[in-house]
């Protein structure tokens, strides 16, 4: 069997991963609070995941993996865009419009993942169905000394566990408090005490509980979640490197102090953040978009993700135009070497041993470059198909593009050339609209013209071109 080899935020060192039970490999990711549209920084989490996830089954076999990823659907961005629409006049009560727009975003994000060729989880959780696990989980840390009500809300007593709070972050609890710049709400016996339970108005969503009306902190949702559907120990917890403190440091101080007769999660995995051309991802520098907005400039799925495993997970990633159009090139290359028949071969030693070695997915591409060099269309195939490159059939927009349009780059560069020296555009302008009508994209720069025959291109429409 392939050894899997994965670096672990808990230990920070690369190790031979050894499942609990190899007959129900567990895994369980942070997902979205699903108050609006995937941004990019989301995606790159969900391919990641995506990827273990199909190595995992790749090596034990899909029926012996569990793959859980929660919704958070308790959130002030939630309420607040419920509050809106009520305002505005929406009819129903504010846990109807929370649902409601919990519901509609869920939707959106596994439709923009789905076109990323994320495999669907075979859990997706939303927090507001166990709400009752994390009351009773609560309970218990009360109970066992760990946690506190004060003032209706219930705190995590970081003093009950300073022997484990901070060593997946590497941060000691004395020089947390000295460092922390938030102002200490007068009911915290220690200023990194957190919250589990706070109170709810009337008017927001929120739940009867011994300690009153209310609803739960973030960290105790993913904290019950993965104890009741995977168990008091399981393999393997991921998420963006961002969660790592407070959220993943919470996690498991919840969890060993409440059910110290397991480990919670035996690996971490953090995967690094994006950046956009070189800088960081922020609607100020006007460089934040979402995986819909790349979508619907009509860049596919398909180049999104290959950009995205061109990085190791564990490097900061920088999605560039150029990165785009490169992916795009070369998927289109293989895609057009592949097999006409769906025969599915099963990926070479060499792809699976790449992945297997902390989801190297540079160098699964690099073995791709390799068999596409040699002609091996079956394994070139394979390997498309465990990265999550291919699915089936050959995407349109890569069929779409076999379509020879050199007669019309010949045209169009011609007219262009005679437009720069009369300075009269209109043949010009007339054929570029004849071809994005037809479906077509046109790509004109110093060196030439460039001509793309999109997923909705329609040769009848060029016939009189």
């Amino acid at each position: 069997m392939t050894e899997i080899r994965l670096h672990n935020t808990k230990t920070r060192k690369k190790e031979g991963f050894q499942p609990i039970d190899p007959n129900n490999v567990r895994i369980y990711v942070c997902g979205p609070t699903v108050y609006d549209r995937a941004h990019m920084g989301n995606a790159r989490a969900v391919i990641v995941f995506d990827t273990a996830y199909r190595l995992l089954r790749q090596v034990y076999g899909a029926e012996h993996v569990t793959y859980v990823r929660n919704f958070t659907d308790v959130d002030d961005k939630i309420n607040a865009t419920a509050l809106a629409r009520k305002e505005a006049g929406a009819a129903g009560t504010i846990e109807q419009l929370v649902h409601e727009r919990s519901n509609e975003t869920i939707g959106w994000y596994l439709a923009d993942m789905a076109a990323l060729g994320a495999l669907e989880p075979d859990l997706m959780p939303r927090a507001t169905e166990f709400i009752a696990q994390m009351v009773e989980m609560i309970k218990v840390l009360i109970e066992k000394g760990h946690a506190y009500a004060a003032e209706g809300h219930v705190l995590f007593s970081v003093d009950s566990w300073r022997e484990g709070y901070g060593k997946l972050s590497g941060r000691s609890v004395d020089d947390m408090i000295a460092g922390a710049r938030v102002e200490v709400a007068p009911y915290k016996k220690n200023p990194m005490d957190f919250v589990l339970w706070k109170p709810s108005t009337d008017e927001l969503p929120g739940w009867d509980s011994p300690w009153g009306r209310g609803r739960p902190g973030w960290h105790i949702e993913c904290s019950a979640m993965a104890h009741e559907l995977l168990g008091d120990s399981f393999d393997i917890h991921g998420g963006g490197n961002d969660l790592q403190f407070p959220h993943h440091e919470n996690e498991i101080a919840q969890s060993c102090c409440a059910h110290p007769e397991g480990e919670f999660a035996r690996v971490w995995l953090h995967n690094e953040m994006l950046q956009v051309e070189g800088k960081k991802m922020s609607k100020s520098l006007g460089n934040f978009f979402t995986v819909r907005d790349l979508l619907d400039q009509g860049i596919p799925g398909e180049v999104i993700r290959f950009v995205f495993l061109s990085t190791h997970y564990r490097k900061p990633m920088d999605w560039t135009a150029k990165k785009a159009e490169e992916a795009e090139k070369t998927l289109r290359k293989w895609y057009g070497q592949l097999d006409t028949n769906n025969a599915q071969s099963a990926p070479s030693d060499t792809v699976v041993d790449a992945l297997a070695d902390d989801l190297n997915t540079a160098g699964v591409i690099a073995e791709l470059h390799k068999l596409s060099a040699a002609g091996d269309a079956a394994g070139l195939r394979a390997g498309l198909t465990l990265l999550g490159l291919l699915s089936g059939d050959i995407p349109n927009w890569a069929v779409s593009a076999t379509i020879d349009l050199s007669a019309f780059e010949a045209q169009l560069a011609t007219a262009r050339e005679a437009a720069m020296q009369s300075k009269d555009f209109s043949e010009v302008d007339r054929l570029k609209s004849a071809l994005i009508a037809a479906g077509v994209e046109v790509r004109m720069s110093k060196t030439g013209v460039d001509l793309v025959a999109g997923p909705n291109f329609n040769p009848e429409d060029l016939e009189g071109l």
